[in-house]
């Protein structure tokens, strides 16, 4: 497999006007649009009408991770307000699910609005109801070049999921330019969220309701859940000329031995948004490591950035010997789930391993998720969008879908 990292992110522009940006959801999850691609072809229909086009026995993936409540306003006595949002939990904590079980206090890594107003001493917030208040205190411990280490308390004590829930608000991206509401909370959140640490949404799956899970339960397509937390660097835009220049974001991922089974049995496998493309993706390649070398730790069966075009790693190895490999090394480990940090680069000239289709919401321009549309569907990515343009598609995350095939 060639690499893609000489690629210039120049050829994976287009001009997306603000108008074209959905800054807010419709009023049914279901009533939005489907662009649709298969070997070239285009078409379009109406989402609450996938069932129609997904493959009878297929095996529908979704990333049931749940969006915290990640931002925190504080206010100054003096009355200006420090906003502190959370990308992630200290490494000491472990996972992001295990840290969202934190009781009492935490420190987390942070982007902090209004840093300069903010010198020393500790912020806080005061909930009031009809019982004891809640009150929680942030206060910085490290001051970095790009983020902070914030600890944070809160009394009562209760986990660090529900103290979100009361004190923060909905981390919708910064493209939306305003701020966030109520109806925030519900649409940005998937109906079968249920594991909390995303700070985005996985939105390729906001369109789901349960009238469409039953029309393709109907179609006899199988439903599978895994978890990937999203975190904030899936906005962070490719600033280098090529994409050797480029960090890619890490992300825990959380499997069960059960859910390797379901890919294991199913040859039509179709993931619902990126995070569940890199999911399954970085299963087969953690299986190739295993495969070669049984003995290798946790550790070195995480996925990086540029591990899967390694030519080590390029091996004559089935979806079912991988798979089966990686089952193997967990049983010998104990492992009933798998907890581990993937930052796989998908980008041309990437073949999938695994997934057999794509249902995916329009995406940045040169961004790493363009990338992976790209390695799907070649130059005709470019087709896809000018079409989505072209016929009136809203786009981003609020916007409407797409149903890749090949």
């Amino acid at each position: 497999m060639s690499h893609p990292g000489d690629l210039s992110i120049a050829g994976f522009n287009y001009v997306l006007p603000e108008d074209r940006i959905a800054t807010r959801p419709l009023g049914e999850r279901d009533a939005s649009r489907l662009l649709l691609y298969n070997k070239g072809v285009i078409s379009e229909s109406a989402f609450k009408q996938i069932g129609q086009f997904l493959p009878e026995g297929a095996l529908l993936v979704f990333n049931n991770s749940r969006v915290i409540q990640s931002r925190l306003s504080f206010k100054k006595a003096g009355g200006s307000t420090i906003e502190i949002f959370i990308l992630e939990p200290c490494v000491e904590y472990g996972d992001i699910t295990t840290a969202m079980k934190t009781t009492g206090s935490i420190r987390c890594i942070c982007l902090v609005g209004g840093a300069k107003k903010w010198k020393q001493g500790k912020l806080e917030l005061v909930l009031t109801g009809d019982g004891e208040p809640f009150v929680m205190t942030a206060e910085m411990i490290i001051r970095r070049a790009e983020d902070f280490v914030i600890e944070l308390k809160w009394q009562p004590e209760t986990d660090f999921a529900t103290a979100l829930e009361l004190f923060g608000n909905t981390p919708i991206p910064p493209y939306l330019q305003r701020p966030a509401d109520e109806t925030d909370r519900q649409r940005y959140q998937t109906i079968y969220a249920k594991e909390n640490g995303s700070v985005a949404a996985p939105t390729a799956g906001l369109h789901f309701t349960p009238a469409v899970m039953q029309t393709l339960e109907a179609k006899n397509i199988a439903s599978a859940y895994t978890t990937l937390h999203v975190g904030a660097g899936t906005f962070k835009p490719v600033k280098a000329e090529k994409i050797s220049g480029h960090e890619m974001h890490a992300e825990y991922i959380t499997i069960d031995f059960s859910f390797i089974d379901k890919l294991i049995a199913y040859e039509k496998i179709i993931p619902v948004g990126t995070t569940s493309m890199r999911t399954i993706e970085s299963l087969y390649w953690m299986g190739v490591k295993a495969w070669i070398n049984p003995a290798a730790t946790a550790a070195e069966i995480e996925i990086h950035q540029w591990d899967v075009y390694d030519e080590k790693l390029q091996q004559p190895v089935s979806k079912e010997m991988a798979l089966g490999s990686l089952q193997r090394w967990m049983q010998e480990r104990n492992m009933p789930q798998l907890i581990v940090k993937t930052q796989i680069m998908i980008a041309p000239p990437y073949q999938p391993k695994i997934v057999t289709g794509l249902v995916t919401n329009f995406h940045q321009p040169q961004s790493t998720l363009l990338l992976l549309i790209a390695a799907l569907t070649g130059d005709d990515w470019k087709k896809m969008y000018d079409y989505a343009l072209a016929n009136g598609f809203r786009f981003l995350s609020y916007g409407d879908s797409s149903y890749i095939s090949w």
